[in-house]
């Protein structure tokens, strides 16, 4: 099957969030880099998680709040979801599975429901967030999230990679995430893709 994306007027929408608060983090400056080396075809736009709060049961039913409204609107409008996680302790942070929690309710029909998506992450560590990324992985199979298999971007050794200003440096690993990013694309459009014999569908 040809895994090329359909042609359409304006390519995918793509949206991206990283898991970490700090400002200059390294998951931030490989989401930039994203925005910066998505192939044409492909828009990356981003939302912070800052003021998502903690779940509480209680909180829900007494009505979700704005920017958890707010982002699960933007993560619907999306065609993609682009997750870049650190790892904290070996696992995912906090805020990360935080916002996860929230965007997986109602637990069926969610926005995170069949909804193309892919994961990546950096950390000064050897591993490049492998960990966090199976841990991501594993939520994603409850959310019936279609997370990319394939190719992976495990960024380890991170201060060697980005310059002082956040800017990803290193001319191997920007060429793998071009590679990446092309690969999401093509996976993006093999999962919305109608099925055959639907109106619109390969025949």
């Amino acid at each position: 099957m040809d895994a090329s994306p359909p042609p359409t007027p304006h390519g995918f929408t793509v949206l991206g969030i990283a898991g970490s608060l700090r400002r200059a983090s390294y998951n931030r400056a490989l989401l930039r880099a994203a925005q910066e080396l998505a192939p044409p075809g492909l828009r990356i736009t981003t939302r912070e998680i800052d003021d998502i709060p903690f779940f509480n049961a209680d909180v829900e039913e007494a009505g979700v709040p704005t920017p958890v409204t707010a982002l699960r609107a933007a993560v619907q409008e999306a065609d993609a979801f682009l997750v870049v996680t650190p790892e904290y302790n070996h696992g995912v942070p906090g805020v990360l599975k935080n916002t996860v929690d929230w965007l997986s309710r109602p637990a069926r029909g969610g926005v995170l429901d069949r909804k193309p998506a892919a994961i990546m992450g950096a950390t000064p560590g050897l591993v490049g967030t492998a960990r966090a990324q199976s841990q991501l992985r594993q939520a994603f199979l409850f959310t019936n999230t279609y997370a990319m298999m394939q190719p992976e971007v495990l960024v380890g050794r991170a201060r060697e990679k980005f310059d002082a200003a956040g800017r990803l440096t290193d001319e191997p690993t920007r060429a793998f995430l071009v590679k990446f990013l092309q690969a999401f694309a093509a996976w993006i459009g093999l999962v919305t893709r109608p099925p055959a014999g639907v109106a619109g569908g390969p025949p």
